[in-house]
């Protein structure tokens, strides 16, 4: 029982990669570009596992794929890998559309040429399941609805739109080609291991430092946010249990403006690390962001209702956690802002193979 996951040394994935390995088990094939926010440090006790196999490679180089497909003989796909910050999407918008929409071209033309050449049962029980963002259905207005899985699209980043072409072709190989594909679309993440580029990590570390807490506009910009276990327990549900072609909205019932979250921040912070309290006095608001979408929301009563789901942390109890974590793991914050987790290949996979 053999899984292969993307984006392994990433913030999901990395998620997704360590419960596989503590909670199952499967045999994970985890692929990583490991780019600038891909951390293998990330990989936890997974990394000593014997069921964890790592492969660095470019989910772009079709020959590296189809190696790797031939070589570990996959039950399933787990997509992952892609370029996810806004921000640099707006000034380095080519890169994102290489890897989100060309990467996912590559992998499901691989993907599919696999599937053709199995043998029943096993060609019957393949997936590929392609994870995606709520970013793509655009923006809410106050009052609107939550997004639903039949909402229109309406990308408004070069990120959400890079995402929204790869849900597209993976909708695509479904209904022509018969690929049996699952996508799901989250809202906002946030947890241990998050890169410190992202809101709730810039600032937790931010205060921490005594720095400016920097707030886009006037802070009122709602998202709905998701604690990473629960969404990596949500992707393992869909894979087992859900619908080939079908997709499933993935939200953590948390809707909350950008201010309100640094704020409950700041709180949980003066009493976990009263040094430097209040931290709400370090708010800034600076110029806002280009094109800045207004409000996300998931309805994810399709996901609830077919396949019994629900998110187990609340806001507060997965943003509590999240700032213990980052307050017990010094050494990993330290890597992550040195550069040192660069290094993590040469030390622990290069030197191991010669």
């Amino acid at each position: 029982m053999t899984l292969l996951v993307t984006g392994t040394a990433g913030f999901i994935g990395s998620c997704v990669l360590r419960q596989l390995i503590a909670e199952t088990q499967e045999t994970i094939i985890s692929i990583d570009a490991l780019t600038y926010a891909g951390n293998p440090l990330s990989f936890g006790d997974a990394a000593k596992s014997p069921r964890h196999h790592f492969e660095h490679a470019d989910i772009r180089d079709e020959p590296r794929m189809q190696a790797i497909f031939e070589r570990y003989q996959p039950r399933a796909i787990l997509h992952l890998a892609a370029e996810s910050h806004v921000d640099r999407s707006i000034h380095g918008p080519a890169e994102f559309v290489s890897t989100n929409v060309i990467g996912t071209l590559t992998l499901l033309q691989v993907a599919l040429d696999y599937w053709r050449k199995l043998p029943e049962p096993r060609k019957s029980a393949f997936r590929f399941q392609h994870i995606s963002t709520d970013e793509v259905f655009g923006s809410l207005s106050p009052s609107d609805p939550a997004f639903e899985e039949t909402t229109a699209y309406a990308p408004n980043s070069p990120y959400s739109a890079s995402k929204a072409g790869s849900d597209h072709l993976v909708r695509a190989w479904h209904h022509t080609y018969g690929l049996p594909t699952l996508m799901t679309n989250c809202s906002n993440n946030y947890g241990p291991y998050h890169f410190p580029e992202k809101l709730i990590p810039l600032m937790i570390l931010n205060a921490l430092d005594g720095k400016p807490l920097p707030v886009y506009g006037d802070g009122l910009n709602v998202r709905d946010w998701l604690y990473v276990e629960d969404h990596a327990r949500a992707l393992r549900l869909v894979l087992e249990r859900g619908t080939p072609g079908e997709t499933y909205n993935v939200g953590g019932a948390a809707e909350r403006a950008n201010i309100e979250v640094v704020n409950t921040l700041c709180s949980i912070l003066d009493e976990l690390h009263p040094q430097g309290a209040p931290h709400e006095r370090l708010i800034t608001y600076v110029k806002d962001r280009p094109g800045h979408d207004r409000r996300y929301a998931i309805n994810f009563s399709k996901l609830e209702s077919e396949l019994g789901w629900r998110p187990q942390e609340s806001f507060e109890t997965g943003l509590r956690k999240t700032v213990r974590w980052y307050l017990d793991n010094p050494d990993w914050v330290a890597s992550v802002r040195s550069g040192d987790y660069r290094h993590w290949l040469e030390k622990n996979y290069e030197k191991r193979d010669a």
